[in-house]
């Protein structure tokens, strides 16, 4: 018998093993046909066996050779717990089980690489803030509260710069009020901004999916739900139509697609939304995007006009350094590109420094920046190095409060519309949690991840798939292959979006109306309560007990 070499690589090491039931096979070929990451193989194996078969005890061996299904023991095609085979599989023959005993973080940085994925933080149960929060205030006797299904609610957050009543440039002759001067653009939208996630991170697909369910949501249902367009650029024809007010246009440190969009502007039959300028994202804060040559197809390569290969970006843009120089990008992407009828935004990851940026913004005398995008160390990404994705970055509540407290100190909460993202909707009740953040001061959040959920993404927080970076997604969401692309419905995946955020509308008035308020109630912490005495203390908000 030869040795064993406990350096080898065997099942017991990886992630998930595969419960598998020969009994139960019929050797179809369902489930290694739709396994993307080649973790299964249809192998021969050979069995002994004791028979007896004649009328007194006369046991014998027989060898056989039967086709079974097996896990291949190899990190690079490591089952990531996906399911897709126990889904396709008609017998209930197959299925992935989590492995307690793992040995994959000693394994998976052979040959001096890091580990990359996508997904969120990985470490585990990490209890949120937001689920430690309740609505405690209701009213009563004390101020009446009001009916969900009947009252008329006014939910608009401002996407824009908000100027003081004394700021505004107006000259009255006695009779009427008459505007003198250049005012900031303001566009009131709904609460919730679909997040940033680009063509090339996400599938053509499912981009269109996401697509689709925005201007049908704004279309059909009157609800005025914006999509950021992630970096990367947009489809020439989405460009130059009129759906195109629906969309935030964001440019990033890679300025991947901008060329295509400044050349679409002459042709441009409505102005974007807005324009939003990343600085940082919470998942991986001061690190670049990265997007894999796998997944840069060529309607990438033509959208980004690049070849295929890896796509890097920097992690801060060249040549912009500081708050003042940002503001001056800002001032300059609004009046060069659309003469000052777009509002522009500007979105970091959160940190210890948020609040002296947001400081720096409020004081900022030509008044350009038209909104704060803070997101939290729990947001997704489609590509980052695991170390960054599990260790760096700051949880979004308690800095959205602090800015907000900050606004406050000044007299200036409001000016700039605070939006916070990160690990939003994580628990799927994106209502809840909109409904919390706004009465701690934000205006609105961004959701990501939860969109590629109701689209069918199977990866979590516990280790499930998150094989975004790799370019083989399961489902067809985070991947540029034609043949696994196909596994996605796009109408079935833009109606989940659409049910969802009626569903979403319709819980946040349930929860606006018991505390008395028809329009968002911003800032409105005494709404609030805790169980918990340090997020009390750290939020400002009412210990309960």
């Amino acid at each position: 018998m030869e040795a064993v070499k406990v350096q080898d690589v065997s099942v017991n090491d990886l992630p998930w093993k595969l419960q598998y039931s020969s009994e139960r096979c019929t050797m179809c070929g369902s489930c290694v046909a739709a396994c993307t990451f080649n973790a299964i193989e249809a192998v021969m194996e050979r069995r002994s066996v004791t028979v007896s078969t004649g009328h007194q005890p006369d046991p014998s061996q027989r060898h056989l050779a039967i086709p079974v299904i097996k896990q291949r023991a190899a990190v690079a095609n490591a089952c990531v717990g996906c399911g897709m085979c126990e889904k396709v599989c008609p017998n209930n023959a197959i299925k992935p089980v989590r492995n307690p005993d793992s040995r994959i973080n000693y394994l998976n940085r052979s040959g001096g690489a890091t580990v990359k994925r996508g997904g969120r933080n990985n470490l585990g149960n990490n209890e949120r803030t937001l689920d430690k929060i309740v609505v405690g205030r209701i009213s009563q006797m004390t101020d009446p509260a009001l009916d969900s299904e009947r009252h008329t609610f006014d939910i608009l957050a401002p996407f824009g710069r908000v100027l003081l009543p004394h700021e505004l440039p107006l000259t009255s002759d006695g009779n009427e009020l008459t505007l003198s001067g250049h005012t900031p653009p303001v566009n009131w939208i709904y609460p919730v901004i679909f997040s940033d996630m680009s063509i090339g991170a996400l599938s053509t697909r499912a981009w269109e999916a996401v697509a689709i369910a925005t201007a049908y949501l704004n279309e059909k249902h009157k609800l005025p739900v914006r999509m950021s367009s992630g970096e990367g650029g947009m489809p020439i024809k989405l460009l130059r139509s009129e759906y195109l007010k629906y969309m935030i246009l964001q440019i990033a440190s890679g300025h991947f697609g901008w060329n295509r969009i400044v050349q679409a502007m002459p042709h441009m039959q409505a102005d974007p939304a807005g324009i939003l300028i990343k600085i940082g994202q919470g998942a991986k804060p001061g690190d670049g995007g990265l997007l894999p040559a796998a997944k840069v197809s060529k309607p990438v390569q033509s959208i980004r006009g690049v070849p295929k290969a890896d796509l890097l970006s920097p992690p801060n843009h060249q040549g912009l350094y500081s708050i003042e120089e940002s503001v001056q990008k800002m001032f300059m992407s609004m009046n060069a590109a659309f003469k000052f009828r777009v509002p522009v935004a500007i979105k970091c990851a959160a940190s210890a420094t948020s609040v002296s940026v947001y400081n720096n913004l409020l004081r900022d005398p030509y008044k350009i920046c038209g909104g704060f995008f803070l997101d939290g160390i729990q947001g997704g990404t489609g590509a980052a190095n695991e170390v960054s994705l599990d260790h760096t970055g700051h949880p979004v509540v308690s800095k959205t409060r602090e800015c907000y407290l900050a606004a406050v100190k000044q007299g200036r909460q409001g000016q700039i519309p605070l939006w916070a993202g990160g690990g939003l909707g994580l628990t799927g009740n994106a209502a809840a949690d909109a409904f919390k953040m706004i009465c701690l001061g934000a205006n609105g959040i961004f959701l990501g991840k939860i969109l590629i959920q109701l689209c069918g993404c199977v990866g979590n927080e516990l280790g499930r798939c998150n094989a975004c970076n790799t370019g083989n997604c399961p489902a067809g969401i985070c991947t540029q292959n034609p043949r696994l692309v196909k596994r996605l419905d796009i109408d079935k995946a833009a109606q989940n979006i659409v049910d969802y955020m009626l569903a979403l509308d319709s819980e946040l008035k349930k929860l606006m109306a018991p505390v008395g308020n028809s329009s968002l109630p911003v800032g409105r912490s005494d709404a609030l309560v805790t169980t918990d005495r340090a997020i009390a203390d750290k939020l400002a908000i009412q210990y309960v007990c």
